[in-house]
């Protein structure tokens, strides 16, 4: 794992706009990062700790312009074999490699056993709610 805090200032001077998420993932040659000062731009407030990057960040530069096209392109696999030339296979085959690496969120995950349990026990909801909700059927 590299820290941001590891790379040299000079290092950081040469990355203008536009260009410095390039030459960082560039100089970190695709190992985890982990960002440890914030600064907003357009305020005088620093934020230091450990910030994970969101998931599409820590995807390869040319994996990020592949799903940023998908996003311009509504979804369309056809405009995508346009754009980049390639067939419709290629295209669902590196959709789904993307997609293997991003772990997607859960809205609305089952409740624990526990939380079950809980709710049984103030009489929130029935043994019969209770057991479809511990069989994953509510």
């Amino acid at each position: 794992m590299i820290n941001i805090s590891d790379v040299t200032k000079s290092s950081l001077a040469r990355m203008t706009k536009g260009r410095d998420w390039q030459e960082l993932t560039a100089l970190t040659q695709g190992a985890a990062l982990v960002v440890e000062r914030v600064r907003l731009a357009d305020r005088d407030i620093v934020v230091e700790g450990a910030f994970e990057l969101p998931q599409l960040a820590r995807l390869a530069l040319d994996d990020q312009i592949f799903v940023a096209a998908f996003v311009k392109s509504h979804g369309s696999i056809k405009e995508m074999e346009a754009v980049f030339g390639v067939s419709y296979p290629t295209v669902k085959a590196r959709l789904n490699r993307i997609a293997a690496q991003l772990e997607f969120v859960d809205i609305d995950p089952a409740p624990s056993r526990s939380e079950v349990l809980d709710r049984l026990a103030r009489g929130e909801i029935s043994a019969d709610d209770a057991i479809r909700a511990l069989e994953g059927k509510s």
